[in-house]
Formats: C-alpha cells, structure tokens, sequence
C-alpha cells in the first residue's frame, strides 16, 4: 500500500463521507485557480496546510513526501515562462515578465495541488469509487476501477520483491546488470499481472460473479454543519483575498 493511501485508512477524517471532504478538498483547489495568485493561493495554501496538519492528523513528513512530486510538476510548469522564443533579443531571452508570470503560475498550481492532496489524504479509493454509482457511474466502470485499484498494491509488491531479489543477486551490480535487470523486471510483471488477472477471473466465476461487485462501504451521513463551516472558510477566503488585494501591492 503506497504511503498516501496507508494514510488515508487512518486519518481522523476516514469516518466522514466522502462529499464532506469532496467540497473541502474541491472548493479550495476551485478557489486557488479562480482567485488571483497574490493573495489568493498564498491564502489556500496556508489554510489547507493548516487544515491537513491539523484536524486531518497528517504528518508534516508525509505531507511533503506527496506534496514534492506534483511541486515538482509546478515548477517544471513554470519555468518556460522565464524565457520567450524569438523576437528581437535573440532565438531565446528572458521574458520581461517571466518571472511574474512563473511566480503566479507556480502559487497557484501549488496551492490547487494541496487541495487535491487534502481529499486524498483523508479519503481512501475504496470509500469514494462503491458510492460513484449512485452519482450516475456506470457500475461495469466502477468494477473495472475497484479491480484495477487492487491489484495494482499486489503487482507493487511483486516488483517490489523482485527488485530486492535482483539486489541480493548483485542484479545492479553495473550498468549493464542492472539494464538486463530492469528487462528481466519489466518481463516478469508483464507475466505475472496476466496470471493475476486469471486467477482473478476464475475466482470470481467460482463466486457465480453475475456482473457486479457488491463490497461493504462504511456507513456515514452527511454532516450539515462541517458543510457551514466550509462554505465559512471558503467565503472568508475570498473574503480576505478582495481586501488585501486593495491594501497590499
């Protein structure tokens, strides 16, 4: 299980339905891309720092263990915006804006990815895809979605094992080595995803599967006032953006 999910199964918010952290996580991430940058997303982004290491319970360590990857997507987002392709400087040059440009770019997209990472911090998969199909989903696509999310931690683990065999056997001794060792890793989780998947299919046609999955989803009702106190949070955001953007540079 990968560290985000593992910690999503044991949030503080794991007994909350789904559509609670859904508006939270969703309003924030719609309200640092619709807000402007300075002071908008700097203000989501601390409230929903705020929110994750606090009343969710996450780790600091965690948090910027997910959060450095899609950081990562930002900046790589951004720094075209630096330079500008043609023109009377030269084939390429500094943009005389490009540093606003990345700067606002990179606050925004940042403070939008913490939203997303607040739902996925606080909601497993296995809560959110069973209740799609009252939304609308077809249920042949949420039975692909669950199958698929759950061996997937299974072929993880198998490569997982099998890297950590190679290892043992001097496998990325070399450049070499360890080229034939990630051929040979590719080959044998090609292969075994193929048996998963068979042993799967026979499993389920053993348990006469007639086309849906029937799976046990937590019981949880929709709490009218966390619902107010995020419309309350939202609202004073916005709120607070419009002024400091009038008092401030």
């Amino acid at each position: 299980m990968l560290p985000i999910d593992a910690a999503a199964h044991s949030s503080r918010w794991r007994r909350r339905h789904p559509c609670e952290k859904a508006v939270l996580g969703l309003g924030l991430t719609v309200t640092a891309v619709c807000l402007p940058p300075w002071p908008g997303a700097v203000l989501v982004a601390a409230a929903t720092v705020a929110i994750l290491l606090g009343p969710a319970g996450v780790a600091a360590r965690q948090l910027w263990r997910a959060f450095r990857i899609p950081l990562g997507f930002c900046v790589t987002g951004a720094v075209p915006l630096l330079f500008a392709v043609g023109g009377p400087d030269g084939m390429v040059a500094f943009a005389p804006d490009g540093p606003g440009d990345a700067a606002r770019l990179l606050l925004r997209t940042s403070a939008a990815s913490l939203g997303v990472l607040l739902f996925a911090f606080t909601t497993p998969v296995s809560d959110v895809l069973p209740r799609l199909v009252r939304a609308g989903v077809p249920p042949a696509v949420v039975d692909v979605a669950l199958v698929m999310y759950r061996i997937s931690f299974l072929l993880l683990d198998a490569v997982a094992n099998i890297r950590q065999a190679q290892a043992a056997r001097l496998g990325h001794a070399s450049r070499a080595a360890a080229w034939r060792s990630l051929a040979g890793l590719g080959a044998t989780a090609f292969v075994r995803a193929f048996d998963r998947a068979g042993r799967l299919q026979a499993g389920l046609a053993g348990r006469g599967y007639d086309g849906t999955l029937r799976v046990l989803v937590p019981r949880a009702t929709v709490s009218r006032p966390f619902l107010a106190m995020v419309a309350a949070l939202l609202s004073g955001i916005v709120a607070l953006t419009l002024v400091l953007e009038r008092c401030l540079p």
